[in-house]
């Protein structure tokens, strides 16, 4: 088994261009749009695609770093069977349908989304009450990395009845940038907020408003979801004044929280009153300004400050995406994922609100509308997976396990903390502020095959991302050659199942009769458990909080070294899953 492979598969996506990435074209999928007719094609699972929409003007050149802008109108079809280009991130294994220009790939010209419906005539596209729901699918990726192009509603579409979009963003630098420099002459406080990634998805809701009738979809019945960062936004979205009324319902899949300051995301890191980002935007800036000749960082400061904001602007817009991304890349911490290492998503007060989320979301003033939110049992696995301090490889290829203890016990303890912030948390915060309905899940299955003496049950288990293939409803390609027939069925079942309750959600804002609101009182039902025979489907009335999985890992015996235990601790603070003050003040400093 090849090592992409695997990796491709643990990301829901597929090692090659996608099969589907080019669709038959048919006169039945001719549709009028608010911008130009489109044409798409017979797309998998019995379904319409129309890929490669735009929904806003390129985001180049001038409009770099700018809030999106409409697209243009065109005057002849515009033929949609073929996927755009992802847009400008670091090159990796998890996007392979691209050329890559050394270690960046992508495009700038990106803002573009995908539509899949169940097949109708145009004479029978359904009308008024007959519309169907539509469901907005954000993709994952630490908002630097992924492409809309490695997924495939369609069997969503065609099995649920719904409208399935989907919808790329700027990532990285190019989509959340806050500089003193780019503020000049604006005095916008949306164009000024730094959040152009976050406006690219509000724009894409504006889009899917004022077109998704043409394609059977019900512009008042709009469900956003994703995965990952896709999480997080959709986490944003719903605490954005800007998203208000765009959609009624969202599904964050393994949620992150954004954590940090605009001090953060903009100052020097040696700044007196508040110390920035070792990648932040004037960290790099000064980055950039070394490798074009200034002697040293105080020179590169200098010379920055004798340039002044109009001269730093131009500047950075005549760089390429390219030339942006990897001056990022030098400031990198961790290279397992080559996810961007930066601030992202700002609490600039405007787009999004100035306070913590979880602060936020415990306020009534956010977009109040039914919520479905959770995560994996296994989350962590797939980052300690990736890790050469807890796994190794046997002959350079084979995935082993340094210590099982330490590996067992790290994975709890950062999976447990995932759920307990970024799940029972903002449950309990929606809920106490007034939510009209908060559901709850915990991904259990763990069915994977042991492969060349690499047990993937022990060693992935219900990993980050491992819960995609099953809500979208495909396993397919090396995905299936990799699972084999063992436990086809069951999986096969828990998918359909899974799709049934997505689908459900979408219509009427309620996951089906099993699966109870998540509800505070102790012993009360809390979240849904999604796993495969023997153990199946069920509600569990458990709860996660954050003090005491630190008490818990403490007096963990399986690992008897603090600095083993406060590892996972120092991974969970920096990404806010656990608060600096939980952890023990005898812990060795965390090590970039």
């Amino acid at each position: 088994m090849r090592r992409a492979a695997l990796f491709l598969f643990l990301a829901g996506c597929s090692s090659v261009k996608p099969a589907w990435s080019i669709v038959q074209t048919s006169d039945e999928t001719k549709r009028s749009l608010a911008d130009g007719e489109v044409i798409g094609g017979e797309g998998k699972y019995k379904s319409h695609a129309w890929l490669g929409i735009p929904f806003a003007a390129p985001p180049v050149g001038p409009l770099r770093w700018r809030a999106p802008k409409a697209a243009e109108r065109w005057t002849t079809p515009l033929s949609a069977t073929r996927f755009k280009s992802a847009c400008v991130q670091p090159a990796t294994v998890f996007v392979t349908n691209e050329e890559a220009d050394g270690d960046v790939l992508g495009t700038e010209d990106c803002l573009y989304l995908n539509v899949w419906a169940p097949k109708f005539e145009p004479a029978k596209v359904p009308q008024g009450e007959a519309r169907l729901p539509v469901m907005v699918w954000i993709h994952g990726g630490a908002n630097s990395l992924g492409s809309a192009a490695a997924y495939d509603l369609g069997h969503l579409a065609t099995a649920q009845k719904v409208i399935g979009v989907s919808v790329q963003y700027r990532l990285g630098p190019l989509g959340w940038f806050k500089n003193a420099a780019l503020k000049e002459g604006e005095g916008d406080a949306v164009e000024d907020s730094g959040n152009y990634g976050t406006l690219d998805l509000i724009r894409a809701l504006e889009w899917v408003r004022d077109n998704a009738a043409a394609f059977g979809g019900d512009p008042g019945n709009v469900t956003i979801f994703g995965e990952s960062a896709g999480g997080q936004n959709v986490y944003s979205l719903l605490l954005s004044a800007r998203a208000k009324g765009l959609f009624h319902r969202a599904i964050a899949q393994s949620p992150v929280l954004a954590k940090g300051t605009m001090a953060i995301a903009e100052n020097y890191t040696d700044d007196a009153k508040a110390p920035g980002h070792r990648n932040s935007t004037n960290e790099v800036v000064a980055r950039m300004l070394i490798a074009e000749g200034a002697a040293d960082r105080a020179a590169a400061k200098k010379k920055a400050e004798d340039l002044g904001p109009a001269k730093i602007a131009a500047w950075l817009r005549a760089k390429s995406g390219a030339e942006i991304v990897r001056a990022y890349l030098k400031g990198n911490a961790d290279a397992s994922l080559r996810m961007l290492d930066m601030p992202l998503v700002f609490p600039d007060g405007t787009v999004e609100p100035a306070e913590p989320w979880a602060v936020a979301f415990g306020k009534p003033g956010w977009n109040q509308v039914p919520v479905l939110t959770g995560s994996n049992h296994d989350e962590a696995k797939l980052f300690l997976f990736l890790d050469p301090k807890y796994t190794w490889k046997l002959f350079g290829k084979l995935p082993r396990i340094r210590d099982e203890a330490r590996y067992e016990s790290t994975s709890q303890t950062m999976s447990r903390l995932w759920k307990a912030k970024a799940v029972d948390d903002v449950a309990e915060a929606m809920i106490a502020s007034g939510a009209p309905a908060v559901y709850a899940y915990r991904f259990d299955w763990n069915q994977l095959p042991t492969k060349l003496g690499t047990n993937l049950s022990k060693i992935l288990g219900a990993a980050h991302g491992m819960e995609i293939q099953f809500a979208h409803g495909h396993f397919e390609g090396q995905l299936a050659t990799f699972l084999g027939e063992e436990g086809r069925v069951e999986r096969e079942a828990l998918s359909a199942a899974m799709m049934q309750h997505w689908g459900d959600f979408a219509r009427n804002g309620k996951p089906g009769e099993q699966w109870l609101p998540y509800d505070p009182a102790p012993g009360a039902a809390k979240f849904l458990v999604l796993d495969a025979a023997p153990a199946g489907i069920r509600m569990d009335t458990s709860v996660e909080r954050s003090a005491q999985i630190v008490a818990d890992l403490l007096a963990d015996n399986r690992i008897p070294a603090l600095k083993d235990k406060c590892d996972g601790l120092h991974r969970m603070e920096k990404v806010g899953f656990v608060d600096l003050a939980q952890i023990p003040k005898d812990c060795p400093p965390k090590t970039e």
